[in-house]
C-alpha cells in the first residue's frame, strides 16, 4: 500500500491550522504544519511533501514570496502550491497563479471544499508523474534502439560472405577468429567448440539474406543471461545488479540511468516475474545465474 500523500500547511493563525490538521489527518493524510515560512523552510530540509497549503498574508515572509522561494527548489519545483487567504481582490488572485499556484482558496475555509481540491490536485499531479515515468521509459528504449547498432549483428548473404556487420560483430570475430577470410563467416563459427553462441534470424521464404547475432558464450552468466525470463535487456541488465544485492539507487548510479525509471523498471520486472520482493526476485535470477547453486 502506498503512504499516505504528505501536505504542508503553512499558516500563522493557530485556529486556521487546527481546523486544516483536524480535517486533513481525519480524510487519511500526513500534514505538516509550519506558522511561518521560516519554518516551513525548515521542515523542508528534512520533509519533501505532495502539496502545500499556503496563507498569503504572513508576516516577514508571505504567501507570495514563499512560493517563488519554493519554485527555486528543485525538489518542490512540481510540487501544487494552493493559496488560502481572505482576500477577494481579482489581482490578488492573478499574482497567486502567477507566483505558480494552481488553486486559490478564499477564507474562512470550508474543510470538504479544501479536501475536494486537495484530492483533486494531488490526483492531477500523481498523472503527471506517471507520464513523466512512461515517458522516460520510452525514450530509455529509443536510446537502447539507437545504441542497437553496438550489438554484434551480422547481414549474411546465401554464400556466407558478409554484407554488413556492427563494429562489436567485426570485434568478436577478429578476437575469437583472427585467421578467417575477410568479409567471411569463419567455418566453424556454429560448432559446439566455437567460443560464440549465433543465433539465426531469416524472413520467411527468403534464403538470400540471414541475419546472426552473435554473444560471447562466458557471457550467458551476465544480464543476457536473464533476457529467457522475458525481460527486456534494460529490465535483464537492472535484475542482474538487484541479484548482486545493489538498491535502486546504486543500479541508478551504475547504468547511469534516473533513479524514477529504475524504479518502473522493477515494478515491470516483478509484475513479469509474477513477485512482490527484491529476495523472490533475486532467487528468479540467481537460478539462470548460478544453476549449480539449487
Amino acid at each position: 500500500m502506498s503512504p499516505p500523500a504528505k501536505v504542508l500547511v503553512v499558516d500563522d493563525t493557530p485556529a486556521n491550522i487546527s481546523l486544516m490538521l483536524d480535517a486533513l489527518s481525519d480524510a487519511g493524510y500526513d500534514v505538516l504544519v509550519a506558522e511561518s515560512a521560516a519554518s516551513a523552510l525548515a521542515l523542508l530540509a528534512h520533509n519533501t511533501p505532495d502539496l502545500f497549503l499556503l496563507d498569503v498574508l504572513m508576516p516577514q515572509v508571505n504567501g507570495f514570496e514563499l512560493c517563488a522561494i519554493l519554485k527555486r527548489d528543485e525538489r518542490c519545483r512540481e510540487v501544487p502550491v494552493l493559496f488560502m487567504t481572505a482576500l477577494h481582490d481579482a489581482a490578488e488572485k492573478v499574482r497567486a497563479f502567477s507566483a505558480g499556484a494552481v488553486d486559490y482558496i478564499t477564507k474562512p475555509v470550508y474543510p470538504p471544499e479544501v479536501l475536494a481540491r486537495v484530492a483533486a490536485h494531488l490526483q492531477i499531479r500523481a498523472l503527471q508523474r506517471s507520464l513523466a515515468d512512461e515517458l522516460a521509459l520510452r525514450i530509455e528504449a529509443e536510446n537502447e534502439l539507437s545504441q542497437s547498432l553496438d550489438r554484434a549483428v551480422l547481414l549474411v548473404d546465401a554464400a556466407g560472405r558478409i554484407v554488413f556487420s556492427t563494429r562489436r560483430a567485426e570485434n568478436l570475430l577478429h578476437q575469437h577468429f583472427p585467421a578467417r577470410d575477410a568479409g567471411a563467416l569463419p567455418a566453424n563459427l556454429a560448432d559446439a567448440e566455437s567460443p560464440l553462441d549465433v543465433r539465426r534470424f531469416a524472413e520467411t521464404g527468403r534464403t538470400d539474406l540471414v541475419l546472426l547475432m552473435l554473444d560471447e558464450k562466458r557471457s550467458t552468466l551476465g544480464p543476457p543471461a536473464l533476457i529467457a525470463l522475458g525481460l527486456t535487456p534494460r529490465e535483464a541488465e537492472i535484475l542482474y545488479w538487484i541479484a548482486q544485492g545493489k538498491s535502486n539507487p546504486d543500479v541508478a548510479t551504475i547504468l547511469g540511468a534516473n533513479v524514477r525509471t529504475v524504479h518502473k523498471h522493477v515494478e515491470n520486472i516483478f509484475r513479469k516475474l509474477g513477485c512482490e520482493t527484491r529476495t523472490a526476485a533475486t532467487v528468479a535470477a540467481l537460478e539462470i545465474l548460478r544453476p549449480d547453486a539449487r
